[in-house]
């Protein structure tokens, strides 16, 4: 039975010697604090994911595969630098009956390192019961208890979507009613800030045998969401957090995408995205909802100071129960760091 440290894996992107590997992760070839594609970065990580759960059952089980069922959060807590190498670590945080999470810490070392994301994925291994983990010191149950506290956080998260508003948020939702009603009101309406489009998925997108990689998928789902958040966000959409993605269904060789991207909230200077992905199969005669994933990004300018984002209407109740959920996500998360700061 192996202990948590026992499963670390350890990557290198080397930017500060690789000037190929430097450019291909650029936004753009002109000055630019922040100067990263951060969905090539979600490639990556989802690929280490799998390779750690790999590795974890390489010695027990070697005919096992594994697929990604969710990202269960990465927060982005400092800008990433394109001209310093990044370090990845990965390790298996915990172990279920079939499924496992694995926490992979981004860095940027150096004289001040950066601590640049913590991310969790949670990998499934269909039909292979899985080894248990060994905790032993007082660090690796804490992690154990975290992976579990973020499973509960999820399953009552869903459990709160359904929830009625309370007086305080019939009351938000009914202002931003009524404020439509105005005869001179100009307010940006959660239905005009949608985007949409299509991609086509090849054999070189393969990963597991006959399905398509799901990195390359979550990649596209996110500059879709970033063209999204352009369309509410005066200056510079940076990312700040994914909140969840979903993997529903896998994708196949051949099958056509078809992703949505909708604004569903703004705060003081966050714009809250949602995408769907819909694979249609190549004979057009099955279609089905394979991933769904919640993007927060901030507004910035020019020097990452964030800077305000004007608020949002809904018209429908879709549109309500959408803005509701990431209104009460967005309270969630300042709670939490409030509590963290007064600590």
């Amino acid at each position: 039975m192996r202990r948590p440290i026992e499963t670390s894996l350890t990557r290198t992107l080397p930017f500060s010697t690789d000037a190929g590997l430097r450019r291909s992760f650029q936004l753009t070839d002109e000055p630019l604090r922040a100067n990263f594609r951060f969905g090539l970065l979600l490639e990556v990580l989802d690929k280490i994911a799998e390779e750690t759960a790999l590795a974890f059952v390489a010695d027990t089980l070697a005919y096992a595969r594994f697929v990604t069922a969710a990202i269960d959060s990465i927060r982005i807590r400092n800008a990433p630098d394109i001209n310093r190498d990044m370090h990845l670590l990965a390790r298996v945080n915990y172990v279920g009956r079939t499924s496992l999470e694995i926490g992979v810490r981004v860095e940027q070392p150096g004289e001040h390192p950066h601590h640049v994301a913590s991310c969790y994925f949670t990998m499934v291994a269909p039909g292979v019961e899985l080894p248990p983990l060994r905790y032993e010191d007082e660090y690796e149950q804490r992690r154990e208890r975290r992976a579990i506290a973020r499973r509960t956080r999820y399953r009552n998260e869903q459990n709160e979507a359904i929830e009625p508003p309370t007086p305080d948020e019939f009351a938000l939702l009914a202002a931003l009613h009524a404020a439509q009603d105005h005869r001179d009101f100009a307010g940006p309406l959660l239905s005009e800030l949608t985007t949409s489009g299509y991609d086509l998925t090849y054999p070189e997108h393969e990963n597991v045998p006959k399905k398509i990689f799901g990195g390359y998928v979550i990649h596209r789902a996110f500059m879709y969401a970033s063209i999204c958040a352009e369309l509410i966000a005066p200056d510079r959409p940076t990312i700040v957090a994914v909140n969840r993605i979903n993997f529903h269904h896998p994708v196949r060789i051949a099958d056509k995408l078809h992703f949505q991207s909708r604004v569903t909230y703004t705060g003081t200077s966050s714009v809250c995205v949602e995408t769907d992905i819909v694979r249609i199969s190549r004979d057009r005669t099955s279609t089905s909802l394979c991933n769904t994933c919640v993007f927060t990004f901030a507004n910035v300018d020019a020097d990452l100071r964030r800077r305000p984002v004007p608020p949002v209407y809904p018209t429908t109740y879709a549109e309500d129960a959408r803005y509701l959920a990431a209104y009460r996500r967005h309270n969630a998360h300042k709670a939490i760091v409030t509590k963290l700061r007064s600590a």
